[in-house]
């Protein structure tokens, strides 16, 4: 695992930055995990866009992760492949039960092929193993984590990414979350050990508008570029400033700096320290 550069043939491949995937062991996906994954064009039920700049890109397959993982509770699996998902940021490992049932969950850094892995409240503190909070020691970096007991896990999936349990107080732990926010997670929501894999992303350069094109994504145009009739900092002769005295969204909301959290949403009493200073 690791980053791959290039030699300047084209004025691209001068600054092109990409993984040179070699964690990755097999090339194609379990049929059987796959769904097919309708492009949306960032439109929604209505037709309406919801989400500026989206469109074209390579067909995917969406492929179906364990996120759960309770349900093989004290049922130990083998990692069997490593793989590559085009709907993430991280790689997945594949894994099989002694029922040669196989299911996907998030690739963990250094999980290998052949490593065994364990769900449960019995299970081994190691790498790729999912406990409750209550099982986990402080100081551990944890991943996949649960919000809400049995849902599934909803935080840091991404590549590189790692939460820290700082303490333990009653029935919570509190959480360092890769954001620098500290929350309360209840001791019976589980997580997954250790951090999520591919932690390189961070340093790839796509080299070229094309690539982008390639995953879905249009060009992000300006607001200042556009008409009064498409954006509040249209128009004007030639090049003009702004109308708003701040910069604002196609809605006329502040972009830069303002809080949109709701002051009163019912899990502010769980967060013991804001990402914002």
């Amino acid at each position: 695992m690791g980053i791959k550069t290039f030699r300047p043939t084209t004025p691209t491949r001068r600054f092109q930055i990409i993984s040179d995937f070699a964690e990755i062991t097999k090339s194609k996906p379990e049929k059987n995990l796959t769904v097919p994954m309708r492009a949306t064009g960032g439109r929604n039920n209505h037709g309406h866009i919801t989400s500026r700049f989206r469109g074209g890109g390579h067909k995917r397959m969406y492929r179906i992760i364990d996120f759960y993982r309770r349900d093989k509770a004290g049922v130990e699996g083998t990692v069997l492949a490593i793989e590559y998902d085009p709907n993430r940021t991280s790689r997945l490992a594949l894994i099989q039960y002694p029922n040669n049932e196989r299911r996907y969950i998030l690739w963990p850094e250094g999980l290998a092929v052949g490593d065994r892995v364990n769900a449960g409240d019995q299970a081994e503190i190691k790498v790729g193993n999912a406990l409750s909070l209550r099982q986990i020691p402080p100081g551990q970096f944890i991943h996949n984590l649960e919000i809400q007991i049995r849902k599934g896990a909803q935080l840091v999936r991404s590549a590189g990414l790692g939460a820290l349990i700082q303490a333990k107080e009653g029935d919570y732990a509190h959480v360092k979350l890769p954001s620098g926010e500290i929350r309360l997670i209840h001791l019976d929501c589980w997580a997954t050990l250790g951090q999520v894999g591919n932690s390189e992303r961070k340093s790839f350069s796509r080299g070229k508008a094309g690539r982008s094109r390639w995953l879905g994504r249009k060009p992000h145009v300006r607001g200042l570029a556009m008409n009064p009739v498409d954006h509040p900092h249209g128009g004007g002769e030639g090049k003009s400033g702004q109308g708003n005295p701040h910069p604002v969204s196609p809605w006329g909301w502040h972009t830069k700096g303002r809080r949109t959290r709701n002051k009163n949403k019912y899990s502010k009493r769980l967060i013991v320290k804001r990402r914002h200073v």
